[in-house]
């Protein structure tokens, strides 16, 4: 881009750039002559934009909340991610860049569309062929670029510090040491799945907390994630699932390779499901000791998410908002203090001490609730059904369908959904008689923005709260994706322990929507 052209067109976002600093990260893992390529790119931008501060982790790691608080602590302008996210990585794998703003949260699609349309007017830029960024070495390096910054500074941080750092002022970690450390201590496993959250559990868990080294596996960031699909998940976290069914831990969880997804296991390989989790939570959320500082403003989940986090903020009468899915919609509610716990049915798990979902960070709340309670995984989550209600959760993935029909399929649905006739009608699943109470496509009005996102899934909700979700995605060359969702509840107590995959099963093909299901 030639060096004065298109400044004006920037948006008010970029153009605080030009007047203050931005926090960079390499957190995909690569060879050192990548990271110089990538970096080289990054400072080329900080150089055209007249940055003069750059913050970059350790040796290029660092993981996406780590991200997040490290731009909130600096008070940057923004960050920039270079990530495979959950997805498998290396030379033949996903790579991603990612722009977090000034609250240190994703950026919207304002910002995003903005970006694109300058990108696609560049003519021209030029590099700095000399420059050689030390990313082993903590502390600052100063540049001449010839820009209005002199020097301009690029700072190498501690990674984990910082993060730490801030989970101490969150959590009682002299409780959580004793829980992992002291006379009576509990054996967990870890799994880090070779992403940037190895360091962290390392540091964090093993060295300051206690639990002996051997319960964190795969904590060495590797540039493919050791040959794995990096995802937290009982598909793709076989190391974690195995070692978990023997019996030996009592509590066991794995990360993925960013670090802001995460799945919980109990004892025997008792699963946690995502939307469990934040329930549990939720739940027990004075168990945490910023939450009884702070207290509690609201929760949220995504439109798929079950509504077992409905259950206890109905129980606990605290405000609960059901967003679209994108950790950006929590964001906003944050932003404007009326949000404090959210999740998402993808393993993400969250709150307000930061602007992303958090893997350790929910690790570190479950432990606490262990700590606190005296009991195991499985006691705190049956004692939850017994109070609650189970919500039974299964999603479905129908990949590389046919674009055309799925469209057609979804079109076909809502037409019939949102007739009216359709309200009041009655399906039986084995001993349960499921009546529509409403139906719609998902639109959600955004309480502090006013903006409205709409389309956002098909969902036929029943009087017991059960629901039946469909979503199209994924509309690319390959084909298009259609997820379902089943989310049937019980709230008979001899009823709360069956195979969620049989009770939705159940519900599924009972509830036979125009043939789809």
């Amino acid at each position: 881009m030639k060096q004065n052209e298109n400044l004006t067109a920037l948006p008010s976002a970029f153009m605080k750039i030009l007047r203050g600093s931005v926090i960079t990260v390499v957190q995909y893992y690569t060879t050192l002559p990548i990271i110089l390529i990538v970096l080289f790119s990054i400072i080329l931008c900080a150089h055209l934009s007249q940055v003069g501060h750059l913050v970059i982790g350790q040796n290029g790691i660092m993981s996406t909340p780590a991200v997040s608080s490290v731009i909130r602590k600096f008070k940057a302008i923004g960050g920039i991610l270079l990530t495979a996210s959950h997805n498998p990585g290396g030379p033949d794998g996903d790579f991603g860049i990612k722009f977090n703003i000034a609250n240190g949260g994703p950026a919207p699609e304002a910002v995003t569309e903005k970006i694109f349309r300058i990108s696609r007017s560049i003519e021209e830029f030029t590099i700095c062929p000399e420059l050689r960024v030390d990313l082993t070495t903590i502390g600052k390096q100063s540049f001449d670029l010839e820009n209005k910054f002199k020097p301009f500074t690029v700072e190498i941080m501690d990674s984990v510090e910082s993060y730490a750092n801030m989970l101490r002022n969150i959590f009682d970690f002299a409780l959580l040491k004793e829980l992992l450390s002291g006379e009576n201590h509990i054996r967990i496993r870890l799994d880090a799945m070779h992403g940037v959250t190895g360091p962290y559990v390392k540091r964090i868990l093993c060295e300051e907390l206690g639990s002996p080294a051997n319960s964190a596996i795969n904590c060495i960031p590797q540039e493919d994630f050791g040959g794995q699909h990096p995802d937290p998940s009982l598909t793709y976290a076989v190391d974690l699932v195995e070692s978990m069914k023997s019996g030996q831990y009592d509590f066991g969880a794995a990360f993925d390779g960013d670090g802001d997804r995460n799945m919980i296991l109990g004892k025997h390989g008792f699963f946690i499901s995502p939307s469990d989790s934040v329930a549990v939570i939720a739940a027990n959320i004075f168990c945490i000791p910023y939450f009884q500082h702070m207290g509690v403003r609201g929760f949220a989940r995504s439109m798929p998410t079950s509504g077992a986090l409905d259950n206890v903020a109905k129980a606990t009468k605290i405000q609960l908002y059901e967003t679209p899915t994108g950790w950006k919609f929590f964001g906003n509610l944050m932003d404007a203090g009326r949000l404090s716990l959210c999740g998402e049915e993808s393993f993400g798990t969250g709150s307000d001490h930061i602007r992303e979902k958090d893997g350790l960070w929910a690790v570190l709340a479950w432990l606490s609730i262990l700590a606190t309670r005296k009991q195991s995984v499985e006691e705190v989550m049956v004692e939850h059904w017994r109070t609650y209600g189970r919500n039974y959760y299964t999603r479905y993935d129908y990949e590389e369908v046919d674009i055309d029909a799925a469209v057609e399929m979804m079109l076909e649905l809502e037409v019939m959904i949102t007739d009216k006739a359709f309200i009041g009608q009655t399906f039986n699943a084995g001993e349960k008689t499921y009546e529509v109470e409403k139906a719609d496509n998902f639109e959600y009005s955004d309480p502090v923005d006013g903006s409205i996102s709409r389309n956002q899934g098909l969902r036929i909700m029943f009087k017991d709260g059960s629901r039946i979700v469909f979503r199209l995605s994924g509309t690319g060359s390959s084909g298009a994706t259609v997820r379902l969702y089943i989310d049937s509840y019980e709230k008979d107590l001899n009823q709360i322990f069956q195979d969620p995959q049989v009770r939705s099963l159940e519900l599924l093909v009972d509830v036979n929507i125009l043939g789809v299901c």
